[in-house]
């Protein structure tokens, strides 16, 4: 018979304390945002509000490559796309199209990074990231 490490007290205790911690969220859940949370938090950075129509037309627009922000998302984003060169599904971008759209900071960052990437051979700037989100804000069913 294996020895006994605690006894019943400091077992109970011990499993207390392992169940809160598996049932506790994980920090990158815990920074889960909305959409509206991100605008605040890149119109803060930008030191300006996102504008919907400057946002519109940068998501539209190829800024010099051959694909733009709709080339993958749709224009309107408001249903499924595809992934120009993979064929990979996406879901809806705009938030009223798809209520997981813009939650989580981290997620959204890795997104907005690598999406940048592809179309604008840089990273985003915040008045940009502002104004893409303040135009997919403003779609609606």
């Amino acid at each position: 018979m294996p020895p006994k490490l605690f006894n019943p007290m400091q077992r109970r205790a011990f499993v207390a304390l392992w169940a809160g911690l598996a049932l506790a969220p994980l920090p990158a859940l815990a920074a889960d945002t909305s959409a509206a949370q991100q605008l605040e938090r890149w119109s803060a950075q930008a030191g300006a509000p996102g504008q919907a129509e400057r946002g519109r037309i940068f998501f539209t627009s190829a800024h010099g490559g051959e694909w733009s922000c709709a080339s993958c998302h749709g224009n309107p984003p408001t249903a499924s796309g595809k992934h120009a060169s993979t064929g990979k599904a996406i879901d809806p971008l705009a938030p009223a199209f798809n209520p997981r759209a813009f939650t989580g900071s981290a997620k959204v960052d890795k997104w907005f990074r690598r999406n940048c990437n592809d179309v604008l051979q840089r990273e985003c700037s915040a008045a940009e990231k502002a104004d893409v989100l303040a135009y997919l804000l403003a779609l609606k069913p």
